[in-house]
């Protein structure tokens, strides 16, 4: 009989191609990864992973289990989805994250939402860049990420997975006091070819977004100062470090010395939540999505986001 726990450390292997990344996403030790695997091997009576330099690499037998072993969990996956959503309650543990203008946006509304209505569900949330979020959902060290991509730029998804809106969240570009378009009614990005950005993180989604708008209009972005936060990044330009794309969700309040002007390309991000397929009966799941689109219809009433 094949352990459960021991398949779900094959699948971790199988996924992060290493120990440690295993043990990282398993919340476990490196030696209690290797002890599992060891205990697999005898169980199944065939090597399963070989050396390869100074990590480990699946062997064809290991190879051939993994496939077996992701099917297997997301199998427990539904039948646990299914169990949950037969006895209707909304209990148990709920994990997820949010990009960092979405956790500040969102989160107090949709989580305070859950705590009052269903006292019952333990929820625990994280601030991780969309990508990571994502990664998390289908690792399954996630039960749902909230995540982004532009108007212009969609964030591709992974197969498995299922994604609901949220919320249009317009942006529009912040401006020193004494910039020389501060005073205009909208701006075009080909505008600011002389400016130096005030930008996300390099690799970054919205960074690479950033990026590939601006030289798709003709500029050559310069880019100053790199900041996560865009509160962060609006106190530089505040400074006159700079200018920045500045999304409404999570902008407020505003710093002195910041002019927000339209821009005529009407830029906007879509934000959306995203969960597993095989936890979609999960009630504990429906729950969450619409306690985010009540934070998010709040937020679009207060801020005027659509």
């Amino acid at each position: 009989m094949l352990n459960l726990e021991r398949l779900r450390t094959l699948d971790a292997l199988a996924r992060h191609g290493s120990v440690s990344g295993a043990a990282e996403a398993l919340h476990v030790t490196t030696s209690a990864v290797s002890q599992q695997m060891g205990k697999l091997e005898r169980e199944v009576d065939q090597q399963l992973l070989a050396r390869n330099g100074r990590g480990v690499r699946l062997t064809d037998a290991g190879r051939l289990l993994a496939e077996h072993a992701s099917r297997i969990l997301s199998q427990v996956e539904l039948a646990q989805s299914d169990l949950e959503a037969h006895r209707g309650q909304v209990v148990g543990e709920l994990r997820l994250s949010a990009f960092p203008t979405a956790a500040r946006g969102l989160f107090p509304t949709a989580l305070a939402a859950l705590r009052a209505q269903h006292p019952a569900l333990r929820v625990r949330s994280s601030e991780l860049e969309p990508e990571t979020g994502i990664a998390g959902v289908v690792r399954g060290d996630l039960d749902l990420a909230v995540v982004l991509d532009w108007y212009n730029k969609p964030m591709p998804l992974p197969d498995g997975l299922v994604k609901a809106p949220l919320l249009d969240d317009p942006a529009e570009v912040a401006l020193p006091v004494g910039h020389r378009l501060a005073e205009r009614d909208e701006v075009d990005l080909g505008e600011f070819a002389e400016d130096e950005w005030i930008t996300w993180g390099e690799g970054e989604f919205c960074h690479e977004w950033l990026m590939f708008t601006l030289r798709s209009r003709g500029v050559e972005p310069i880019v100053g100062h790199r900041a996560a936060e865009t509160h962060t990044q609006l106190n530089l330009v505040a400074a006159g470090l700079g200018v920045c794309i500045a999304p409404l969700l999570g902008r407020h309040p505003m710093p002195e010395g910041v002019v927000m002007v339209p821009l005529k390309q009407r830029v906007r991000r879509h934000v959306y939540v995203v969960w597993r397929a095989d936890a979609d009966r999960r009630p504990s799941i429906r729950a969450a999505v619409q306690a985010l689109r009540g934070a998010a219809e709040a937020t679009s009433r207060s801020g005027g986001v659509s």
